[in-house]
């Protein structure tokens, strides 16, 4: 018999008990490496979730396939480990099917920002009410050091002894261009501030995209801990007002000496894509609509999909 969590003991008791960062901890542990930035993402939306009041049956994490793509095995809630680049196109099928949970998606720079870059950009585009976290360390490091989309030009790995003759895209700015309604960056190093990021991220209604920088120990050792915090400055510190979208774009250009982070943009009051969608306004949501099927058909596609 399964001993209940204090969160369930706690809801018959008729009481409410707040669950901490440890209550969102997967039965199975990470596996990066030691010092990879992506266990402070995975600390931060732990305790950003727990501050929040959420419960494990409330959310839904999605990712795709790297390093970061581990993520819903690391995090006690509901999971889904997907496709390469395709975390984006299942989540959009959750979140409209059943508009109550909250869906947070994760993955690294290339799944999402390579092979995914076409649903990155129609999702902003929507407004599809999710969260999407990239844990963007410059590499492909499950592959063991490879040029990704947000690699530097001239950075030397396996695939480039010689440097790279790419120049990396800016994903601030294709997410702001695209129609993103919430537009952040956040650095694993800076754990509070990553926390609040997420918390705001969440609690928006409309996709929010926070691009995070999480260094790669291994294999990137151009854009490590101290690069970025010899250089990066935080929005908030400058006066920044995330309501202005021409200077969201010049702030999303920086990059040198200064490397900001923060809120760069934020749009309210525009519908998202499950507000606007006539199917679901007629009906609700499909998860809560009969299933228009007997018990016996039921079972037969249950069975044919075990």
């Amino acid at each position: 018999m399964a001993v209940p969590t204090k969160s369930e003991a706690g809801r018959r008791e008729g009481t409410v008990i707040q669950l901490t960062a440890k209550d969102f901890k997967g039965k199975v542990n990470p596996d990066w490496c030691p010092g990879c930035g992506d266990f402070g993402v995975l600390n931060s939306v732990q305790r950003a979730v727990a501050e929040l009041g959420l419960r494990p049956h409330e959310i839904l994490t999605v990712s795709g396939i790297g390093c970061s793509s581990n993520f819903p095995g690391f995090f006690n809630a509901y999971g889904m480990h997907t496709l390469h680049g395709r975390a984006l196109a299942v989540a959009t099928g959750a979140k409209l099917a059943n508009h109550e949970l909250t869906v947070i998606v994760t993955g690294g720079d290339g799944d999402g920002y390579g092979i995914g870059g076409n649903h990155f950009m129609h999702a902003a585009r929507r407004n599809i009410d999710l969260t999407y976290i990239v844990m963007n360390n410059q590499i492909y490091g499950l592959t063991t050091g490879q040029l990704s989309p947000t690699s530097r030009e001239g950075m030397k790995t396996k695939s480039s002894p010689f440097g790279s003759v790419e120049l990396p895209i800016n994903p601030l700015l294709i997410s702001i261009m695209a129609g993103a309604t919430f537009v952040a960056r956040g650095f694993s190093g800076d754990g509070k501030h990553l926390v609040e990021l997420i918390k705001q991220a969440i609690q928006h209604r409309g996709f929010a995209h926070i691009d995070v920088f999480s260094p790669c120990v291994t294999f990137n050792h151009d854009n490590t801990y101290p690069f970025f915090r010899e250089r990066v400055k935080r929005l908030e510190d400058e006066g920044h007002d995330p309501s202005d979208w021409k200077a969201a774009c010049e702030k999303a250009m920086v990059w040198g000496d200064t490397i900001y982070t923060g809120l760069f943009f934020r749009s309210e009051g525009r519908a998202t894509l499950e507000e606007k969608e006539p199917v679901l306004a007629q009906g609700g949501p499909l998860a809560y609509r009969p299933l228009g099927l007997s018990q016996e058909q039921a079972q037969k596609l249950l069975q044919r999909m075990m």
